[in-house]
């Protein structure tokens, strides 16, 4: 009997199956220090516990997108080990901070499966919950796959692809409990611009740019336990390169942001996002954002702001799609998220 996981192939998954993925992560203040050396990432309330209880916060949390790592790492040896490719996410919300001593563990539920014209392939739908210690979901995500099959003459499953919401309603985004701006130090932070300072349709030029180094990105990758061979292998694409795993450049971009927008302090809404090319080591990867709505929140001097997220591969910026609706091709990610910024 066979022990090793070859992972599962389109026809293993079931509608409304919920899969319990391992193994469970306990986080510390080493998470934290190594996902800043491998992004510039540098937003205050991530980086000092000082700064984070001026914002009524316990301690700094661990990085939004690096608790989302953990989580997403997770579901990799049940979700996408068999991947083409990780097509979409929608309806993610940051519902609890994650802080060093926590321990994440994640499921997924299948809601939606399709079977693609070719009969080769087809996409899963999952959604996925991170949970703490107690048991409290940290946040939660939608995301759909493209999955090969195992076997191309299995029959095709029903059809069904869920109705996803485009955008969070504002109203639906969790404030962390006690985050207060009143005293916002925007001195400490870097830089002077709140909430009325932005106004919708308005792009940013990020400026700065990290090249990609094969090392870095799977030490990164190995960091959150994801297991996709694309990453590490070199012999499993026929180009004999390994993929950027997706999420190195959001967190990539999401740091190289903060020259323009280090005062969009928390994630706490992903309403959908794109990896539109592939990235491989020696390319240099740049961002810009535009802002695409504004919000008020409950929480004292704390309003949201929803932005775009665009990382290109030196392009121009500010070019998004072509006449013909695709993206273009310097364009290696495009993410549409809510966050939290002194009004």
């Amino acid at each position: 009997m066979a022990k090793t996981n070859p992972g599962r192939f389109f026809e293993d998954y079931t509608l409304g199956q919920v899969i319990e993925h391992a193994v469970p992560r306990t986080v510390g203040a080493g998470e934290r220090a190594l996902y800043h050396a491998l992004y510039p990432a540098r937003h205050a309330l991530y980086s000092s516990d000082e700064f984070a209880r001026a914002s009524g916060l316990p301690q700094s949390p661990l990085d939004d997108l690096a608790a989302f790592h953990v989580v997403f790492g997770k579901t990799v040896p049940d979700v996408s080990l068999n991947a083409v490719a990780n097509l979409g996410y929608a309806e993610g919300r940051w519902l609890k901070p994650v802080y060093a001593g926590d321990t994440l563990r994640s499921t997924s539920e299948v809601i939606g499966l399709k079977q693609n014209s070719n009969g080769k392939t087809g996409v899963v739908y999952v959604r996925t919950r991170g949970m703490n210690q107690r048991d409290e979901v940290v946040m939660e995500y939608v995301r759909w796959v493209m999955v090969r099959k195992r076997d191309v003459d299995a029959p095709a499953p029903e059809t069904v692809v869920p109705e996803l919401s485009k955008v969070i309603d504002p109203a639906d985004l969790v404030i962390p409990e006690g985050l207060d701006f009143t005293s916002y130090d925007f001195a400490q932070a870097g830089e002077s611009h709140r909430w009325g300072d932005y106004k919708v349709g308005e792009t940013i030029d990020h400026v700065d740019g990290v090249t990609l180094e094969e090392a870095e990105h799977m030490m990164a990758t190995r960091l959150w336990q994801n297991t996709a061979k694309v990453h590490f292998d070199a012999t499993f694409r026929p180009d004999g390169q390994r993929l950027i795993y997706g999420g190195h450049i959001i967190s990539l971009a999401r740091a190289l942001s903060f020259n323009g927008l280090a005062n969009a302090q928390m994630i706490v809404g992903l309403n959908g996002g794109a990896h539109a090319n592939p990235a491989f080591s020696g390319l240099t990867v740049k961002a810009w954002s535009e802002v695409l709505d504004k919000a008020e929140t409950s929480a004292p001097g704390v309003g949201a702001i929803r932005l775009r997220l665009v990382a290109t591969k030196g392009g121009e910026p500010f070019a998004l799609k072509g006449e013909d609706g695709k993206y273009q091709p310097d364009v290696l990610l495009d993410l549409d998220y809510w966050a939290l910024i002194p009004m």
